[in-house]
């Protein structure tokens, strides 16, 4: 059995943890994929709430005021920088331009308060999505993970990246594979 060849960019793409992934942090997880090159991967969870967290809360850490906040999941977006907040959010909205890396036509990803300035005034995109964190790759790291039937990589939309309903995303990407995950097994085989 010939292993499929990962496409050379995933860049706006989903991982999906397959069943036997073994480092607990990412089982079952989602991970948007904001940008994959040579250098590495950068994608941040986008199906883990943290439910000690609202967004409400996370515009007050930052000293944004916001009379009537908007309701934004807050997600574990992964291990590296936990201190640090991203923005998934629709590519419609743009803030400073070199602060927001334009990742497709459909999503952007901002890392400043100003996102946050203006989604507390009602100004933001339209749909987005905050994580804590992020994931993050080597060279090579990511495409040896999915050789290694760690991953599954799937087209990202904006119904399955911001939908509120996070215990339903991993299922949701799966099918968008045509994938029973009661089929998996646990075990990659071996031919």
């Amino acid at each position: 059995m010939q292993m499929e060849t990962v496409p050379a960019d995933l860049t706006g793409k989903l991982l999906i943890a397959m069943p036997g992934m073994g480092d607990p942090r990412f089982a079952r997880s989602v991970v948007f994929l904001c940008a994959h090159s040579a250098e590495g991967a950068m994608g941040v969870i986008v199906n883990k709430p943290l439910d000690h967290v609202t967004f409400a809360e996370m515009l007050e850490q930052v000293g944004v005021a916001a009379p009537m906040p908007p309701e934004v999941a807050v997600c574990y977006g992964g291990p590296v920088q936990p201190e640090r907040g991203f923005v998934i959010h629709s590519a419609s909205y743009r803030g400073k331009a070199q602060d927001t890396l334009r990742v497709d036509d459909r999503f952007s990803m901002t890392a400043t308060v100003e996102v946050l300035e203006d989604m507390g005034r009602g100004l933001g995109p339209a749909q987005a999505l905050m994580a804590i964190g992020y994931a993050g790759w080597g060279p090579e790291q990511l495409e040896d993970e999915i050789g290694q039937n760690g991953w599954l990589t799937c087209d990202a939309s904006p119904e399955l990246v911001f939908s509120p309903d996070m215990s339903a995303k991993w299922e949701a990407a799966m099918a968008s594979l045509g994938i029973n995950p009661l089929m998996l097994s646990e075990q990659a085989g071996h031919a």
